[in-house]
């Protein structure tokens, strides 16, 4: 599975690049603190997966990297996604990184 840094994501930003971000988390979860991303909770993952990009890079993340590895998973074997990239540590860490 392919992963990313908070750095690096960070990076990505900065350079305006083009990419899609995708919360696989709850929409409580995404209401008390988020990134900006769209918002496809795990569970909805196999009906909404034609909301996700095929033709650029998509960070998929949740709270600590766990659900966003599963959601990669199954699109990888159920949708041939090859374009999925995990934020290492979730927005825990995304969080903690930026305040410093």
């Amino acid at each position: 599975m392919l992963d990313i840094t908070v750095a690096e994501l960070k990076a990505m930003q900065d350079a305006n690049e083009d990419f899609q971000l995708i919360d696989v988390r709850e929409i409580s979860e995404y209401r008390n603190a988020n990134m900006g991303g769209h918002l496809i909770p795990l569970n909805e993952i196999p009906e909404r997966y034609s909301e996700i990009n095929r033709d650029k890079k998509v960070i998929v993340h949740c709270k600590m990297g766990g659900r966003s590895a599963n959601a990669i998973q199954y699109l990888a074997q159920n949708h041939d996604f090859d374009n999925l990239y995990n934020l290492r540590g979730g927005i825990i860490a995304w969080l903690t990184e930026n305040k410093k």
